[in-house]
């Protein structure tokens, strides 16, 4: 049998079926068509040195380019980062989704699927030097409006996303987080949870949180990180997981330490999903990309297959696709071409503080929808 396109000789890795063979992966039609030696295609790409994943999917990203201060442009970043599905968080509400839509996500080349945030205009004051919590001001909360937009546009959204913290909702505390829940509840959908320092605790926020809802920065640096002095995970974050909470980096500019990350995988607690949080002010360092985020997770000492578990077969999981994160004959044509390349590097988190490794995971491609995407570093 002739296919459309075949990846030869690379380490193809599938979570969901376990697969992890020297092998080659053929594509028609936009489909996964077959896997095996030697086989012919109209287009062939010779990747042996490299691995063959699942489509990456990054479930924490700002791409709403243009439209506001924080995003960065969805197809460069596909292309750095060798994914093929990109989450869009909150940075459009209900009363700025269908500039993002018609201007963004329907242009670009790249998925984007959406978190709609609860408030009215989304994440709208984000940079160096202006900084603006949209969650103080209960006035823009805008649950009837977020439920519309949510329920009129179910091809893209696929969850509802609020933030508290101290940074981020000031004096109106948890309550945020309470209305995004009961619109949640309203669409049907689960929720993505951000958090920075308290008030609100770590704790009140997880206990709040649903089976399938994400808590995300959750490998943030101390005030409220999820372990205690002692370096024990808390016991609401162990109870929250019990219960079906799933959860994601979301690395961004402040949301990842070293100190975090060496307890809770010392404590058997690796995150469910591994995430960027891309944006305009953490693009160039810390998080840089997906792939850079991956990397820190190898030096924490996660397998790569977990690894790239946490960047494929599980956000898909938490987005309820279950057409995307695998390698499987007859779904969606959709793989990311990696190599793990031998380099001696300096690893940042968000306080500065860095760590040697001696590996990197650095991008050559990817196929979206059966086509050969040539990565750009």
């Amino acid at each position: 049998m002739a296919h459309d396109l075949v990846l030869a000789g690379g380490r193809v890795i599938d979570p969901l079926s376990g697969r992890d063979c020297i092998e080659d992966i053929a594509f028609t039609r936009g489909r996964i068509s077959g896997f095996g030696i030697g086989l012919e295609g109209a287009e062939r790409h010779d990747v042996t040195g490299a691995i063959v994943t699942p489509g990456l999917i990054d479930l924490h990203t700002h791409v709403y380019w243009g439209g506001t201060s924080l995003g960065v442009d969805a197809d460069a970043y596909s292309a750095k980062s060798a994914t093929t599905t990109l989450v869009d968080t909150g940075s459009a509400g209900p009363g700025n989704f269908a500039g993002f839509r018609a201007h963004v996500i329907e242009r670009a080349k790249t998925r984007v699927l959406v978190y709609l945030h609860v408030s009215f205009a989304g994440i709208f004051g984000f940079s160096s030097n202006i900084m603006v919590g949209e969650s103080w001001d209960m006035r823009l909360m805008a649950a009837r409006e977020a439920a519309e937009v949510a329920l009129a546009n179910k091809d893209l959204i696929i969850g509802i996303k609020v933030r508290v913290g101290h940074h981020t909702s000031g004096t109106s505390g948890i309550a945020p987080l309470e209305i995004a829940l009961d619109v949640a509840d309203k669409t049907g959908l689960p929720l993505m949870a951000h958090i920075d320092e308290a008030p609100p605790r770590f704790e009140d926020v997880v206990d709040l949180l649903r089976p399938g809802d994400v808590l995300t920065h959750c490998f943030r640096p101390y005030p409220n990180s999820p372990v205690q002095s002692d370096g024990r995970v808390k016991d609401a974050v162990l109870r929250a997981r019990k219960r079906g909470v799933l959860f994601d980096v979301g690395h961004g500019m402040g949301s990842f330490s070293w100190q975090t990350g060496h307890a809770m995988i010392a404590a058997g607690f690796p995150p469910d999903t591994i995430s960027s949080d891309v944006h305009a002010l953490c693009i160039d360092g810390p998080a840089r990309d997906l792939l850079y985020t991956m990397t820190k997770f190898l030096a924490l000492g996660m397998p790569l297959v977990n690894v790239i578990k946490a960047a494929s077969l599980n956000p898909a999981k938490a987005i309820r696709r279950d057409d995307l994160g695998h390698l499987t004959a007859g779904k969606t044509g959709d793989a990311s071409i990696i190599v793990l390349k031998n380099q001696d590097l300096l690893l940042e988190d968000a306080l500065g503080k860095t760590i040697s490794f001696n590996q990197n995971i650095v991008p050559m491609g990817t196929i979206q929808d059966g086509k050969f995407v040539m990565a750009k570093q």
